[in-house]
């Protein structure tokens, strides 16, 4: 069988193979990417991008940051995987760095997000029957609407957005979902005396960036424990630097009671997830009652333990918060400049969006995604008309000055029909 090599094909080339041969499961850009370093990438033909985007926050370091690359190297020349029926040297090590790291007693490792995210459901129900005293069987979680933790069907049982939960019923019961931002709601939820869990993303990414009004984290947390709830955070998307704190929850002085972590637990190397909790949560899983084959695998924890020290010592969070206000504030002066195409810039740190004015069911917002890419940026719309701006927590000011420029660009220079 011949192998086909991307050296010798065009980018229409693959992304029509992509076409005949791969699941219809995304819709992108016509981009296809090649290599990546720091904040850029370049396609096959060579032409280089501001990635704008980070792999939906997944590498917050920096694409093929060195040290991570290194600490893959050199790890995956000794040992990748035993899996959990034996102790690896790393595993230990990494638990002791990642509980100290967010000030949890223990954690458990996963791969991917929507995984950490059904073990922290699966927990937080052990917890409610063991400690909680829930009947069996009547545990009952609370979403929130506008939601997104994944795709898998536990976590689309929760979920409001019809594209998720269109054709993959039935459901799993025992879910509630309540409007986001509003906390009454929420407290006339919590009061059924058989509720386990609160789940909520600290910041909607996937909606939109929709970011809540000060306070709701603070007071949905204070509601929890007045009705012995836990408050879990699914913070795979806003954690480690992204929005200018280490967590999300950090800007109101949040500590979960379960925390879900991914993304760019690995700088997106490889898929490494964690749920982070207390010995009074954690210890009522025993063996065998979940797990994973290549949860807390060597090379993971190697890379992990790399890339949260990368941010530490580069100050990123820090960086996020200094230049996320800086593009913000650009945003919102082209705002004033063009708010029929424009009417909302929101966001935290690094994770940002822009709401444009869209009659046309989300083709003005990906016609502006198409320009900013012939121009060298590459963004991605999000529910239509919503334009998801997430650079690399490693961007600098020079850079930023530079992207800024060429979204103002090509807003002004957009004809609405």
């Amino acid at each position: 069988m011949e192998v086909l090599t991307a050296t010798s094909l065009s980018s229409a080339e693959l992304i029509e193979l992509e076409d005949l041969y791969n699941a219809h499961n995304y819709h992108p850009l016509p981009v296809v990417l090649e290599r990546g370093r720091g904040v850029y990438l370049w396609d096959v033909e060579g032409k280089r991008y501001y990635d704008f985007l980070s792999a939906y926050s997944a590498v917050n370091q920096g694409h093929c940051h060195p040290r991570l690359i290194t600490a893959l190297t050199e790890q995956a020349q000794k040992l990748t995987l035993t899996s959990r029926a034996f102790h690896n040297n790393l595993l230990g090590q990494y638990a002791a760095f990642v509980t100290a790291y967010f000030g949890y007693d223990r954690v458990l490792p996963m791969n991917t997000g929507v995984e950490a995210v059904e073990t922290a459901l699966k927990l937080c129900r052990k917890w409610a029957y063991q400690v909680k005293g829930i009947p069996e069987g009547q545990a009952k979680f609370i979403f929130v609407e506008g939601n997104f933790h994944g795709r898998t069907l536990g976590v689309i049982s929760g979920s409001s957005a019809p594209e998720s939960r269109g054709g993959f019923g039935p459901f799993l019961p025992g879910i509630e979902i309540v409007p986001y931002n509003d906390l009454n709601a929420l407290e006339s939820a919590l009061r059924d005396p058989n509720t386990a869990g609160f789940l909520v993303e600290p910041i909607q990414g996937e909606a939109g960036v929709y970011v809540p009004e000060d306070g709701y984290l603070a007071g949905a947390s204070g509601l929890c424990r007045k009705y012995n709830v836990l408050f879990i955070a699914d913070e795979v998307q806003t954690g480690i630097a992204r929005t200018g704190r280490l967590l999300a929850c950090d800007h109101e002085n949040v500590k979960p009671d379960i925390l879900v972590l991914g993304k760019a637990l690995s700088g997106g190397v490889l898929p490494v997830s964690a749920v982070l909790a207390s010995d009074e949560i954690m210890l009522t899983l025993k063996p065998g009652e979940h797990g994973s084959t290549f949860g807390g695998n060597p090379l993971a924890c190697a890379v992990a333990t790399e890339a949260l020290m990368i941010v530490e010592d580069e100050g990123l969070a820090n960086n996020a918060e200094i230049l996320g206000k800086y593009f913000r504030n650009r945003m919102r002066r082209l705002q004033e400049k063009r708010p029929d195409l424009i009417s909302v810039v929101r966001g935290k740190g690094l994770l940002n969006a822009v709401v444009i004015n869209d009659s046309e069911h989300g083709k003005t917002a990906w016609n502006i995604c198409l320009n900013l890419a012939e121009k060298g940026l590459l963004a991605k719309p999000t529910h239509g008309n919503i334009i998801r701006f997430a650079p690399p927590l490693v961007i600098n000011e020079a850079q930023m000055d530079d992207c800024c420029s060429v979204i103002e660009q090509v807003c002004m220079e957009y004809e609405l029909d």
